[in-house]
């Protein structure tokens, strides 16, 4: 049995992967606040923003806690074609969500469809992730700690949904994000919990690429995405904000093309 190290890099991974779960759920409920106060394409944009932001932050917190996770005698090296499937993955389950608690007539039903769906889906990237782990060993997993993770994804995706549906205002966006990054963490963790690996010693070279080559570049490349989208979302108008600067400039166009327009006044000449 080989001897796992949760925290290998210390507090910094646990700290910096709950950061990019919170970044990636506010986000993502600013876009769907947006999108209740949109229409046609405009809305189908918001969505699909909000879908990117949290299915990238799920997967982005997922592998900067994975830079943390060593095995003592043996180096772990990533799967690149499964590492980007448990991404698309990610994205892929959480827009069905998304665009189901965006469109659906019944509330109830659309969230309790889609966080099912969600949550499932955010158990296979992370097992999915899991499986693109390549060590000198195999690994398995304790079935009562992986069904407690499930659970624990399922509960959180529908709570997500549920708050997409609810949230009104900047405060309680940021303490639904915050109990959504937890949320996520905590599937996380359990999940990793649940692992156990027996070693099997070889001065083979493993394939794949380590966290490093690999990981690192592609999380630092979503979370400055997510960053910046976020000013973008920040700084945008919304849509009052936004309905009611279009009808004030065009009361100034208006206004203006009269004024152009108005014949001038005949002008006296005395003599």
């Amino acid at each position: 049995m080989g001897h796992m190290d949760h925290f290998s890099a210390g507090w910094v991974t646990p700290v910096l992967s709950y950061v990019m779960a919170c970044v990636g759920s506010a986000l993502g409920l600013r876009c769907t606040v947006r999108a209740r106060e949109a229409d046609g394409a405009s809305k189908r944009n918001w969505l699909l923003l909000a879908s990117f932001a949290i299915g990238s932050g799920i997967w982005t917190m997922h592998f900067v806690a994975m830079m943390g996770f060593g095995v003592e005698g043996t180096p772990i090296r990533f799967d690149v074609p499964l590492t980007v499937l448990s991404l698309a993955m990610s994205i892929g389950v959480v827009s069905a969500g998304v665009f189901t608690a965006g469109y659906g007539r019944s509330r109830v039903t659309a969230v309790v469809l889609g966080g099912l769906g969600t949550g499932l889906g955010v158990a296979a990237m992370h097992y999915t992730g899991m499986a693109a782990l390549n060590l000198h060993g195999s690994v398995g997993y304790d079935p009562l700690l992986v069904a407690a993770s499930v659970a624990i994804a399922v509960v959180a995706a529908t709570a997500a949904l549920t708050l997409t549906l609810v949230v009104r205002g900047p405060v309680l966006t940021v303490v639904a994000a915050l109990v959504m990054g937890l949320a996520v963490s905590s599937m996380h963790y359990t999940a990793m919990f649940a692992v156990h690996v027996s070693l099997a010693p070889s001065s083979a070279e493993l394939p794949g690429a380590t966290a490093t080559e690999f990981l690192f570049p592609l999380a630092v490349l979503l979370g400055s995405f997510l960053f910046l989208a976020s000013a973008y979302v920040a700084l945008s108008p919304t849509g009052k904000r936004a309905e009611s600067a279009a009808t004030e400039l065009l009361r100034e166009v208006e206004l203006s093309t009269a004024t152009a327009t108005e014949p001038a006044a005949p002008t006296t000449v005395t003599v």
